[in-house]
């Protein structure tokens, strides 16, 4: 068995996972309803939405099988989501990759697999919608352009999804989304010891970016900024635009120094940045820290408050 690869990106494409909080949620009648559909146009055992976790595949929906997740290491899934077209098995028992799989040689018996590797933008595959079977067969250019449809309409609700929680600007959570991730985040530190911190960020001076250079030049520099959070902080931190030019981390178990560290990681990459673009302007900010024991009484809310407080201070510092 040849156990799937990471993408190149797989740090990117989980944060864009967890954004949008789809992962162990409940059966919905828009994914299932496409399921049902491809199990019976194809006339397979099993048709399942399959999204690929961290260490595991989750079926969003699932028609024909009865367990919810499978490790990863062992998922066809997994090996889908590395390439942007339909994966085809016709049979797994003659695939070196997969003869020897434990989906092969036990239950379900798979031996015909087809994956649709479900894109959230170019270069993040969350999962596939996929077409199972004991027997092999091979699927016509007609069949493989229906299940390419269906997978575009899957596409499309995650989509929805997205929109819902996800900066259309800059790909990361905004405000909406952060808070509801963050909360649950909170609970879990509460309910496991784990210290939380707040780091706020506000630019400097980007009014008169927009202003002298128009918006087209504002939205760039956003984006810049998120690309450069994403770099230094995604790894077990939530990242989100809270809106206009206010940019938040949530980081777990990180202490004093730890802090510092990554804000100096970030002070370096911001002026990395600022040589790359070869701007007439450059990006500047403010950054407030806030940090907090896992037991804490405030709400996220006070939690940002607090953080708040302690950016505007360092600004106004700044400034004399």
């Amino acid at each position: 068995m040849i156990k799937p690869e990471f993408p190149f990106n797989e740090a990117e494409r989980l944060h864009a996972l967890r954004s949008l909080q789809i992962i162990d949620t409940s059966d919905e009648e828009r994914f299932d309803r496409i399921t049902r559909m491809a199990k019976h146009i194809f006339n397979v055992e099993i048709s399942l939405v399959s999204i690929i976790d961290e260490n595991r595949q989750w079926f969003k929906s699932k028609q024909g099988i009865d367990v919810p997740e499978t490790p990863r290491e062992v998922s066809f899934c997994g090996h889908a989501i590395n390439q942007n077209g339909l994966l085809i098995i016709p049979n797994a028992i003659e695939d070196e990759r997969f003869y020897d799989n434990p989906l092969v040689t036990g239950k379900p018996y798979i031996r015909f697999y087809a994956g649709y590797p479900l894109k959230l933008r170019a270069g993040i595959n969350l999962g596939t919608l996929c077409l199972i079977d004991s027997k092999p067969r091979h699927l016509s250019e007609e069949e493989m352009q229906i299940l390419t449809d269906l997978g575009a309409i899957i596409e499309q609700e995650i989509r929805s999804i997205q929109l819902a929680t996800l900066d259309e600007l800059t790909s990361i959570s905004n405000r909406r989304g952060f808070m509801a991730l963050g909360e649950n985040i909170r609970k879990t530190c509460h309910r496991k010891k784990i210290s939380m911190s707040i780091i706020l960020f506000d630019l400097n001076k980007f009014k008169p970016i927009n202003d002298k250079f128009g918006h087209h030049e504002g939205n760039f520099a956003l984006k810049k900024f998120a690309e450069a959070m994403c770099n230094v902080f995604y790894e077990n931190n939530l990242i989100g635009r809270l809106g206009g030019d206010e940019f938040v981390v949530m980081l777990i178990h990180a202490n004093d120094e730890q802090i510092d560290i990554a804000l100096n990681r970030f002070k370096a990459e911001i002026l990395a940045v600022n040589k790359a673009m070869n701007k007439p302007y450059i990006i500047e900010y403010s950054a407030g820290v806030a940090s907090f024991p896992h037991d804490t009484e405030q709400s996220l809310e006070k939690m940002l408050e607090k953080a708040d407080a302690a950016m505007y201070k360092k600004k106004k510092d700044r400034l004399r």
